[in-house]
């Protein structure tokens, strides 16, 4: 049997280690230290904007802890994009909240502006308005950042931006995770840089991030004895962990260069087959990361669907799988409001994703090629 070529894997560029060992032999193993503020030193620069960063322990945690700090609570509604992962809806369950889930648009695969609109209106109309909105990157592709924007500053509804995928992709030259009032990024071991298990709350003032570091470390209030005024939470990232994502930072864009690589790698796969199409950047005002490569099969064209593929894939121990179920059809979900058409489900229905790891080797080239092209 043939090693296993996986959907995107943790990829180390050799200086994690030392970070790590500079933490044990100063025994700063808890969850505060040098390696936590030079992570968050790090992303800060590396985002080239004012915005200030608190690392956690997970995306999941940033988003919640957002949810918390624009005062989400049970009863209330959060408008979220349909097609993406679990984890972008889960946290407004947590606050007893609602979630109301909106269609895709064709050309990003992100939030419709237009659908956005109204959904927010009708909710609006049923003395429900919206306490926020969960826009999401889907695969490291941005949004249409200025329609959607243009749309919540109109109803006066705050953004959370999802940028749990998209670590370095841009949107008219300016990094993701800078366009939302609050925004998340995530280090999960198949991100473009790990930390293991790891994510952030990227802020406007430092005020709010010092807000965020106070709820992720239980809410101690400033005594000499434990008093808590606030529910708090153990959402900071261990210095430990950051160090592994201190060391990640120093390889990023390369990983990026690698990932966009990949995608071309596809493009020009693909190029000559009628029915697949490879997903990619709608204009020049988009700049994806491209953390996985994404088709779709238009099974009247190629008389083959996507699950074929990704069964085809799987037989030689090459990991695929289809593109995130939208929330809307989730069994846990099927109460919530949905607004939209079936653009998601349709992109769910045919869409594939490909392994797409910055340390793919030439030889996992090969092996992918191969197997393509016997199916194909």
């Amino acid at each position: 049997m043939n090693s296993k070529i996986y959907l995107s894997s943790p990829h180390m560029g050799g200086r994690e280690r030392d970070f790590v060992q500079q933490a044990f032999d100063t025994n700063w193993i808890a969850p505060l230290g040098p390696n936590v503020t030079g992570f968050e030193s790090d992303l800060e620069q590396y985002l080239n904007s004012e915005r200030h960063v608190a690392a956690l322990s997970s995306g999941t945690a940033a988003l919640h802890l957002a949810l918390i700090m624009l005062g989400v609570k049970a009863g209330d509604e959060v408008i979220c994009q349909s097609m993406t992962f679990s984890a972008s809806a889960n946290p407004i369950v947590y606050q007893g909240a609602t979630p109301v889930f909106v269609d895709s648009e064709p050309e990003t695969w992100n939030i419709c502006p237009n659908h956005l609109e109204r959904a927010i209106r009708d909710r609006i109309e049923k003395s429900k308005k919206p306490k926020a909105i969960i826009a999401v990157h889907l695969y490291g592709m941005p949004y249409k950042v200025d329609e959607i924007r243009a749309v919540a500053d109109q109803y006066e509804i705050p953004i959370i931006e999802d940028s749990a995928e998209a670590l370095g992709s841009k949107y008219k030259g300016m990094n993701c995770g800078t366009f939302g009032d609050l925004s998340i990024l995530s280090f999960n071991g198949n991100k473009i840089i790990t930390t293991s298990g790891g994510g952030a709350l990227v802020t406007k003032t430092l005020a709010e991030k010092n807000k965020a570091v106070f709820l992720a470390t239980q809410a101690r209030d400033d005594a000499p004895h434990y008093q808590h005024s606030e529910i708090g939470y153990n959402y900071r990232l261990s210095n430990i962990c950051a160090g592994i994502g201190r060391g990640q930072m120093q390889v990023l864009d390369a990983h990026i260069e690698l990932r966009r690589q990949m995608n071309q790698f596809y493009t020009d796969l693909f190029a000559e087959v009628d029915g697949i199409e490879v997903f990619s950047e709608p204009g020049s005002d988009y700049r994806s990361n491209h953390w996985l490569t994404c088709i779709t099969v238009n099974s009247s064209k190629t008389g083959y669907s996507a699950e074929e593929i990704r069964l085809s894939l799987e037989k030689y121990n090459i990991e695929s799988r289809p593109l995130w179920k939208p929330m809307h059809l989730q069994p846990v979900f099927k109460n919530s409001p949905y607004y939209g058409e079936k653009i998601a489900e349709e992109l769910f229905l045919h869409g594939l994703c490909l392994p797409s790891g910055s340390n793919l080797k030439d030889v996992d080239k090969q092996r992918i090629v191969s197997v393509l092209s016997q199916f194909l």
